[in-house]
């Protein structure tokens, strides 16, 4: 009961805190301590991205921040996925728009339109569902979907994995995580 009790009031602070901090979304560490925020000047937490983001528009990754690192992060994972494919009333799958890892921790964020050129030293790319490398944006073919942008804090440099699938890479990943911090970005293209 007390477990319950605590593991409850750990989630009810991230969520007021998430509430606070409009486009902000927040974890809780395994003590309850709030860690790893990940947000985007670009959109708020469970608000609409904007189109130059898109499909609809220049298709450009959309600018993210993080910080909050916990003790002992020796790198970082990026995934941005769609769990709403191919229609949000019916989903059947998940589409990974973007895969990256090895991120170094002294990275603060990513700019608007990273290329992998100007991705942070160090960091690799993985595969998306288009099968290429790179980010690519919301084009969803039907109703209002969910953009889920999820950075994970490792404790672990990965080794090189090539261009992995989002499948692979989350295999590589297990016993490694120390934090997690998950933004969500809707999307519904015009009529």
């Amino acid at each position: 009961m007390t477990i319950r009790l605590l593991h409850s009031g750990r989630l009810l602070l991230a969520a007021l805190l998430l509430l606070a901090g409009g486009g902000t979304a927040c974890s809780a560490d395994r003590e309850g301590a709030m860690s790893l925020v990940l947000s985007s000047p670009a959109f708020a937490h469970d608000g609409a991205i904007p189109a130059r983001h898109t499909c609809d528009g220049e298709d450009l990754s959309p600018p993210l921040r993080w910080s909050g690192l916990p003790a002992g992060t020796r790198s970082l994972v990026l995934i941005v996925d769609d769990p709403d494919a191919p229609d949000p009333a019916a989903p059947r799958m998940t589409w990974v728009h973007w895969v990256l890892y090895n991120l170094p921790p002294s990275a603060d964020g990513l700019p608007e339109g990273v290329t992998a050129a100007r991705l942070p030293a160090g960091t690799r790319e993985g595969r998306n569902d288009w099968k290429r490398t790179g980010y690519g944006g919301p084009c969803p073919p039907v109703g209002r979907h969910r953009y889920f942008h999820k950075l994970y804090a490792l404790d672990t440099v990965l080794p090189d994995l090539g261009a992995p699938d989002k499948a692979q890479l989350l295999q590589a990943m297990q016993g490694h995580v120390l934090a997690e911090a998950v933004l969500v970005g809707t999307y519904q293209r015009g009529r």
